[in-house]
């Protein structure tokens, strides 16, 4: 009975340590292995995939799962928003992470405030953003954005 129960925990921590160490493989894909979904949603990232971390494969990876389940509005914002990414430099990416992180630690009524001062600096031409620079440089920088 006791040699059973054992064998049982044994077999079942193999079973966990196997499935946990495939997990893993699965995040030391090289581009290559990806399937055409995959890279087809991921194309932005391909010239620097192989030297992603793992947790920063994972995350892609996920995105590329949901990417079917998404409307069009959104698959377009992901794509371009992967653009851009793939575009920074380490340091911009950097800050970019600390600005979200700021973001997300606001209260609800601050984050709408600045969704609806990014939404009005989207839509406004050249003139207005210049000036809503001058007024917010915390907020949208001293160059344009492009978006």
């Amino acid at each position: 009975m006791v040699v059973r129960k054992y064998t049982a925990i044994i077999f079942f921590a193999s079973f966990l340590f196997a499935h946990i160490v495939r997990a893993d493989d699965s995040l030391d894909k090289p581009w290559a292995s990806l399937n055409d979904d995959q890279r087809r949603v991921l194309a932005p990232l391909a010239d620097e995939w192989d030297g992603l971390r793992p947790w920063q494969r994972e995350h892609m990876l996920e995105i590329a799962r949901d990417y079917p389940k998404m409307q069009a509005e959104r698959q377009e914002r992901v794509q371009q928003r992967l653009f851009s990414w793939s575009r920074m430099t380490p340091f911009e990416r950097e800050n970019a992470r600390k600005r979200f992180q700021q973001f997300k630690s606001l209260p609800p009524e601050k984050k709408e405030e600045l969704r609806k001062l990014w939404h009005e600096y989207r839509e406004a031409p050249p003139e207005k953003r210049q000036e809503l620079r001058a007024l917010h440089p915390e907020i949208f920088g001293t160059e344009d954005i492009e978006r």
